[in-house]
């Protein structure tokens, strides 16, 4: 079967799971992948000899002091796209219906190739963690506050690939299903977390995705734990110590091993993370970036199950709250269980069967 598979390149833990999958799909099948932004990147270095993958322009999110701001979002967006942006996804579009011709579309909150299946005939699978916002059916304490966000967000993921074949929806949380043609599976987790072993240390794992937070350093300098920080200073190629943080190079090896490790993580909503510290049983104080409902959302399940804590803005009374309630949070963890990445596997591969035969999507 050829698959042409499309992966968002705004934020990392698109084309981490993408990976993944994709890992698993290259073994039976011919795939194309098509991806932006620094998902490029990171999928162009871990393909092997039988796994394409083009850059394509994708729409990016600019972030100030932890919240999203609009007007540079727009400004960066408009300027990528007219300064070549959508001229080379147009000949991509082309090349891809003239050489590759795919049975199949897998998008994981990408555009381009949703459109590419709609404007082919082709099927298009969704597979990402996002469309359980506009799927399923929120309890009023989720969404408290968060009103308008939750209707805006809900409008943006619905129109992001309507009508699909399939909806394979990416969750450590369970909440009713409202639509039909979607089904819940736990999160996807590259093979070096699920090799990963729990162990016990001292440090805090802090991960900050956006540099301009910096007001962070000194609340965690106030609570004379190590702090193990990621993200902070994107550029660094050796560790830098100031008392007791520690701001660390980018290493997968080295992130996992302080992951596996945490006393806790003090980290945004963004998905990816959060699944890979439930698994690993770590506790997490979740702090979401402001205009962001997806992490709000995130984080609020995080704290309805006890896996952690969520706080609107970071503070030193929330730290301390939180590292005050390690050890419940660690004994909530212990029920969490799931079996790899099989059960989310096994369903892809049903409906890519079905998808090519063309056959009526399932109902439920």
């Amino acid at each position: 079967m050829r698959i042409l598979y499309g992966v968002v390149g705004e934020g990392m833990g698109h084309a981490i799971r993408s990976r993944v999958i994709l890992d698993d799909l290259t073994k039976r099948h011919d795939v194309q992948v098509v991806v932006s932004g620094r998902a490029h990147d990171y999928l162009q270095k871990r393909a092997g000899e039988h796994l394409s993958v083009k850059k394509i322009w994708g729409l990016t999110i600019v972030a100030e002091d932890n919240e999203v701001s609009n007007f540079r979002t727009v400004l960066e967006n408009l300027k990528g796209a007219v300064t070549g942006g959508w001229p080379k996804n147009v000949k991509t579009y082309f090349d891809i219906a003239k050489d590759f011709r795919p049975d199949v579309v897998i998008s994981d909150f990408e555009s381009w190739s949703y459109l590419f299946a709609k404007n082919h005939g082709i099927p298009c699978i969704s597979i990402d963690n996002m469309q359980i916002i506009n799927r399923c059916t929120h309890a009023p304490e989720i969404t408290r506050g968060h009103e308008a966000d939750f209707q805006i967000a809900k409008g943006i993921v619905k129109a992001k690939v309507p009508g699909s074949y399939h909806y394979l929806v990416s969750t450590f949380f369970y909440p009713e299903i409202r639509k039909k043609r979607t089904t819940l599976h736990p999160p996807i987790l590259r093979p070096e977390i699920l090799a990963a072993q729990e162990g016990e240390g001292d440090h805090l794992l802090v991960y900050q995705t956006y540099t301009s937070n910096t007001e962070l350093p000194a609340l965690l300098q106030k609570t004379g734990r190590e702090c193990r920080i990621y993200g902070l200073r994107r550029d660094l190629k050796a560790e830098v110590r100031e008392g007791n943080l520690r701001y660390m190079p980018f290493s997968e090896d080295g992130f996992i091993d302080d992951l596996r490790t945490a006393h806790g993580v003090v980290a945004s909503g963004g998905f990816t993370l959060m699944g890979e510290a439930v698994y690993l049983r770590r506790p997490q104080l979740s702090v979401p970036v402001q205009g962001q409902f997806e992490q709000v959302l995130n984080a609020r399940y995080l704290d309805k199950l006890g896996f952690g804590r969520m706080g609107d803005e970071m503070s030193s009374d929330l730290l301390g709250a939180f590292l005050e309630r390690v050890k419940d949070y660690k004994e909530n963890l212990v029920r969490y269980t799931q079996d790899g990445n099989t059960d989310l596997l096994a369903k892809l591969e049903d409906v890519l069967g079905r998808a090519q035969r063309r056959e009526e999507p399932e109902a439920e």
